[in-house]
């Protein structure tokens, strides 16, 4: 996966870096993190400029999660609805839907870098639920600033490890947000019997 990521972020540049933050973001299955990995690493080796590998990656990202809460806007409840329906979704669309009933914005927020594979369900779920489009523009930014410039001066850092620190951040993240969603459901789970309790 990291040559591949390598040989097309060296073909095509930030075009591909804008594109691949863009449809990740829509929640299609782009190698994105490997992509600004890779990105980072040509700025390092001088091949791309820091400040457009930086820009195209928050304007794609930015872009892909502005698509998907306005897809929410417009189809609102009734097309969230549908989608949570699906089997292989519903899990995926009840976390999504805790994180925003419960957090609002600081949802958004955390669901573009430490929720990440929550985020288009986030997205969609801001809009269907008429988020204030200056507030979601606000925390998703700020969000989307984290991530694009942790993983970008990671592959700049980190440009001759890049296949062995792609495979670290792959499995420390997935079990970071195990952890987190773990820990919010239990306690949810904690106060719900506790307010039982007292009834």
């Amino acid at each position: 996966m990291t040559e591949i990521a390598f040989g097309l972020v060296s073909a095509y540049g930030t075009v591909l870096i804008l594109l691949a933050t863009y449809l990740s973001c829509l929640g299609l299955p782009v190698p994105t993190s490997f992509v600004m990995l890779a990105g980072g690493a040509f700025v390092a080796s001088g091949d791309l400029v820091a400040s457009n590998v930086l820009t195209a990656a928050l304007a794609g990202s930015v872009l892909g999660d502005q698509t998907g809460y306005h897809l929410g806007r417009i189809g609102g409840e009734a097309l969230t609805a549908r989608l949570e329906r699906e089997p292989h979704r519903a899990v995926v669309f009840a976390r999504a839907r805790r994180i925003v009933d419960r957090w609002g914005g600081v949802g958004v927020f955390f669901s573009t870098w430490l929720f990440s594979p929550l985020g288009p369900y986030v997205n969609l779920l801001a809009g269907a639920t008429r988020m204030g489009r200056m507030r979601f523009t606000v925390w998703d930014s700020t969000g989307e600033a984290i991530w694009v410039g942790v993983y970008v001066g990671l592959g700049y850092a980190f440009s001759s490890r890049i296949a062995q620190l792609a495979s670290l951040l792959g499995n420390s993240i997935a079990f970071l947000t195990a952890a987190v969603i773990t820990l919010l459901l239990g306690r949810i789970l904690l106060r719900r019997l506790r307010s039982g309790s007292t009834h």
